[in-house]
């Protein structure tokens, strides 16, 4: 059973920075090159009934690719050094299809 596998977050750049763009931009070509990563999508929160502002969303085929990417080198390193330091508060989940 596929997973889909989300986070919602606000990063502690301003909007429009040069710095968040960078973020986002090597965010999406960092963990969509991952195997078994599939239709990865970043989307900008629009409602002002949450702070978050930003969303990473990909899929994955089942249980086994999903841990590979959490313990592959590139999606360990882009936490270490990129969300750990520019991500300011997040929420994380992961769905399965009913």
């Amino acid at each position: 059973m596929s997973i889909q596998h989300t986070v919602v977050f606000r990063l502690v750049h301003p909007h429009g920075d040069q710095r968040e763009n960078a973020f986002l931009a090597d965010g999406r070509r960092i963990l969509s090159s991952i195997p078994g990563v599939g239709d990865f999508t970043v989307q900008r929160q629009v409602s002002p009934k949450s702070a978050l502002t930003h969303q990473f969303a990909m899929v994955f085929a089942d249980d086994a690719a999903y841990a590979a990417y959490n313990a592959h080198p590139d999606h360990v390193a882009f936490v270490e050094e990129r969300w750990a330091t520019e991500v300011a508060e997040f929420q994380e989940y992961d769905f399965l299809a009913l």
